[in-house]
């Protein structure tokens, strides 16, 4: 009877640890191969990761925009990325890393298995006039002075509605949701369609109401199932529904961006650097700092969003920000227009990083990023 007891127990015992396994998420790129890791920046001797970076042209070309940018930046990272770049020209075999006087510390994700979460950002050009005429008349504003007696801005249903006029407007587009999208970005290139260069038009500030996710108002409707949300998600949803219904959804975020139009200007992350598509991120400084250089296995998608099953290695570095990016997490700059738009509207996945860091800064660099990680 006790031999027949154990046994179901047992059984019981092995069916729970397939189930668990079973349970863990793998659609969107998540791995478990590295066991559970207990803290936010774990030291490895050597990344468990086969192939090399796809990008060390990139990077090579981020490096030297921060070098032109951003000379302080540059010099406090200077020794890292030279290290990286002769290990990549050695044949960047992550096993060497050690050779080069580089510490692999990798990132313990989300779930404490390492899975990162990868969401994409990237540079809408949008269509407009300068004047309201024909199907251009959603407009863009810059940043108006706040109400004397109120001190606050209009939300976003008000501004709809006409609450500021037309004393701020930039410009007239064709596209209420463009428009949209294009503040969802911070800042986005305008098409005035008179044959003239692109004009840049750069963050100007916000109304100061709190921002509200209308992918969630989608997902808490039961419009869009929570697993099968993205941007492209959102843009295909009003696709399908009236203007009217659009404007009511965004209307449930209150926030609203505004504008500085420049005449020329490269795309800038929050250190004030050119970005290259693929090989920059917006991370968090409290984790993560400006300058810091990833080593990263991103999931590759289909051109429906899905996963693959296959990654590829990719140097990048953190030089901008995002009100959404905390933690574990990186929204990786696609670039301009509108490929780079379908490929940033799909990415909410997952994959693993390591933080590469010299032999004498990794020790003091991460003490410093564990004791940030605690105080949050």
């Amino acid at each position: 009877m006790r031999r027949c007891w154990g046994k179901y127990v047992l059984t019981g015992v092995v069916i729970a640890i397939l189930a668990g396994c079973q349970s863990r998420p793998t659609d969107r790129g998540q791995q478990y191969k590295d066991g559970r890791l207990e803290q936010p920046l774990a030291l490895v001797n050597e990344p468990n990761a086969t192939g090399k970076p796809v990008n060390a042209g990139d990077f090579v070309n981020q490096v030297t925009e921060i070098k032109n940018a951003s000379p302080a930046l540059y010099a406090r990272n200077q020794d890292i990325f030279q290290a990286i770049q002769r290990w990549m020209q050695a044949g960047a075999d992550t096993r060497n890393l050690s050779q080069f006087g580089l510490n692999a510390w990798q990132m313990e994700g989300v779930d404490n298995f390492g899975n990162v979460q990868f969401t994409g950002y990237y540079t809408p050009v949008v269509q407009a006039r300068y004047t309201r005429q024909c199907e251009f008349q959603h407009p863009l504003y810059g940043m108006p002075a706040p109400n004397k007696k109120s001190r606050r801005l209009p939300d976003r249903a008000g501004i709809y509605a006409g609450a500021l006029g037309e004393r701020n407007v930039l410009a007239w587009t064709n596209s209420l949701m463009d428009n949209f999208f294009m503040e969802v970005q911070g800042s986005g290139y305008v098409d005035f369609g008179d044959g003239r260069p692109l004009t840049f038009f750069a963050y100007g500030g916000k109304n100061g109401h709190a921002y509200r996710s209308i992918g969630n108002v989608l997902i808490d409707r039961g419009e869009v199932p929570k697993e099968e949300m993205s941007m492209q998600a959102i843009r295909n949803w009003c696709e399908t529904h009236s203007e009217y219904a659009v404007r009511e959804l965004l209307e449930q975020n209150p926030s609203f961006v505004f504008f500085k139009p420049m005449s020329s200007a490269p795309v800038k992350g929050a250190s004030a650097v050119p970005l290259i598509a693929k090989a920059s991120v917006a991370s968090d400084r409290s984790l993560i700092p400006p300058g810091t250089a990833l080593l990263a296995e991103v999931p590759l998608l289909n051109n429906e969003g899905k996963f693959t099953g296959r990654y590829e290695m990719r140097m990048m570095v953190a030089l901008d920000v995002g009100g959404a990016i905390k933690g574990q997490h990186f929204d990786i700059y696609q670039g301009i227009g509108h490929e780079a738009g379908h490929a940033a509207g799909y990415y909410n996945h997952y994959g693993r990083v390591w933080v590469l860091k010299n032999n004498v800064a990794s020790s003091f660099g991460t003490t410093s990023l564990l004791m940030q990680s605690a105080a949050r």
